[in-house]
């Protein structure tokens, strides 16, 4: 398939845009609630295949949060074209992960520096040996220096973005947590490499909602509810950004 002329998934209302830094949860739920939540004056700019888009204000300035799916195809194509076609500049991707370092506990923020994948979706890009996928460093300096200012416990480092939600090798936890990843999710890899090869930023910060080693987990509600340390960090992330822009 060729570079569709127009977008293959979305649908900009007339009148609206997303804003040059975009807030990207998986769940289009999620971005509803963060732009009723945080936003001023929300105006919906996608809802094609019910993956919500909206745009308003934080801090003075324009910022955008957009459903992106699960799993790195579904990122990588909404990535893609938000950086491609409509203007954006950075995504910053927030979510719920699960912790499989020894430091990392339920409810702490991890912020990825970058991410190794078992997906093949960075080898088509055919640099020769293997793609290393990592974060824009102004985006993760300024996030991690917002939540230092907020005391919030962070921790700073590699993530695994996988394939699969159920794997089907029950060791390879094991040798994530032996590699010193921090985190699993399934989106990042793919972010970050459709921003390297667009020539923008990203950025991944996630709440560890269960650890695979440790015995706490977080349940639905409370996902809901204790997702806001990171939505506020990624949300004054956007904004200082926006304005160097």
């Amino acid at each position: 398939m060729g570079t569709p002329s127009i977008s293959a998934c979305m649908e900009i209302k007339d009148g609206t845009h997303p804003a040059k830094i975009v807030l990207m949860p998986g769940d289009p739920l999620r971005a509803k609630y963060v732009a009723d939540t945080y936003l001023e004056n929300p105006v919906l700019f996608n809802d094609v295949r019910a993956m919500y888009g909206y745009t308003g204000m934080y801090d003075g300035v324009e910022v955008s949060v957009m459903g992106s799916g699960m799993g790195i195809p579904s990122m990588s194509l909404y990535a893609h074209e938000l950086f491609t076609q409509f203007g954006v500049e950075g995504i910053i991707r927030i979510g719920s992960a699960g912790g499989v370092g020894d430091t990392v506990n339920v409810r702490d923020i991890v912020v990825a520096m970058s991410a190794s994948t078992n997906s093949a979706a960075p080898e088509r890009y055919g640099l020769p040996g293997h793609i290393a996928p990592t974060a824009d460093w102004d985006m993760l300096r300024t996030a991690v220096k917002i939540a230092d200012d907020m005391k919030l416990r962070t921790s700073v480092g590699s993530v695994y973005s996988s394939d699969f939600f159920y794997y089907p090798d029950p060791e390879v936890a094991k040798k994530e947590r032996e590699a010193g990843l921090l985190a699993v999710e399934m989106e990042t890899a793919g972010l970050y490499t459709e921003a390297m090869y667009c020539h923008k930023k990203a950025l991944g910060l996630f709440t560890v909602s269960d650890h695979l080693f440790k015995p706490e987990h977080l349940t639905p509600e409370e996902i809901r509810t204790s997702f806001n340390d990171m939505m506020v960090i990624a949300l004054k992330t956007a904004a200082e950004i926006t304005k160097k822009l």
